[in-house]
């Protein structure tokens, strides 16, 4: 499996040519299928496509891993620049998304013109569904460790009022290969520790070769902070490395700190994904 990371917040140093956004955007081949995961904010991935090799017209299949701007809005792009490829998001009430924090708000919810205007490109999906052959978009994540700290930001506003985003608008990839599992992750938001053991329960036994997305460490974006303590970080790395996991790629909603205290303590088992990555798994 190669995975090519279209769009995140950073790029890497030799490839300036390669545009960034606070979003993530992965492409994902492998033997039989072209994948996307998650589409950036914006036009920047299929701008950043053709530079890395990957021809957007080509995906067979696209998933929005929830419903946050930076991950979904650019598939208003994707279904103008690809005739055929279905969109699998989770389906869920229709919300409103927004980051509240000392007096500021600012939407980050999906574009409702992808909603309303995808001529019947997207599938909303109820149940953990095998969308095409082993690649499972799972719904039903684990509650059984806290979520992200960084999560009392996000809020939604719906007919009820205010409330805290619970997140049931995110899912879960899950592609099984021969020799183990990829785990995409989007950004975390229920906590990657919950979505590893949702992995682990649906395919008991199986090795894990990657855990790969956001982790949502980040608590003020603007600033880089960690949401929650630095031993809540190295704590996180401790409890991942009870796992059978090869390797962790991250980026985007984890944060630049987080990522930091997450290395000293998982050393060469994770790795950045900046725009222009290129992995083989």
């Amino acid at each position: 499996m190669k995975i090519t990371t279209l769009v995140d917040n950073s790029r890497l140093d030799d490839r300036q040519d390669l545009a960034v956004e606070r979003g993530l955007s992965l492409h994902i081949e492998t033997e039989s299928l072209n994948i996307l995961f998650d589409m950036g904010g914006g036009n920047t991935f299929c701008q950043n496509a053709p530079l890395l090799g990957v021809n957007i017209e080509r995906v067979d299949i696209a998933v929005i891993s929830h419903r946050h701007h930076d991950h979904c809005n650019g598939a208003v792009g994707f279904v103008s620049h690809n005739s055929k490829a279905n969109v699998f998001l989770k389906d869920c009430e229709e919300k409103n998304y927004y980051f509240r924090a000392y007096g500021f708000k600012n939407d980050v919810g999906i574009n409702t013109d992808l909603l309303k205007g995808s001529n019947g490109r997207l599938v909303f999906v109820s149940q953990t569904t095998e969308i095409a052959p082993n690649v499972f978009a799972i719904t039903d994540i684990s509650t059984k460790h806290e979520k992200p700290k960084g999560n009392r930001y996000l809020y939604t506003r719906s007919q009820n009022g205010w409330e805290s985003d619970t997140f049931d608008h995110e899912l879960l990839l899950v592609i099984k290969e021969r020799d183990g599992l990829v785990i995409f992750t989007g950004c975390a938001h229920s906590g990657v520790l919950n979505m590893v053991d949702t992995a682990v329960s649906y395919f008991p036994g199986e090795r894990i070769k990657a855990v790969v997305g956001g982790f949502h460490l980040v608590g003020l974006p603007l600033f880089d902070s960690i949401g929650g303590t630095k031993q809540d970080i190295k704590d996180l790395g401790l409890a991942l490395l009870q796992y059978p996991i090869d390797k962790l790629y991250t980026g985007h909603c984890t944060g630049k700190k987080a990522y930091g205290l997450l290395k000293e303590v998982l050393g060469e088992r994770l790795e950045a994904i900046p725009t222009g990555s290129c992995i083989n798994v």
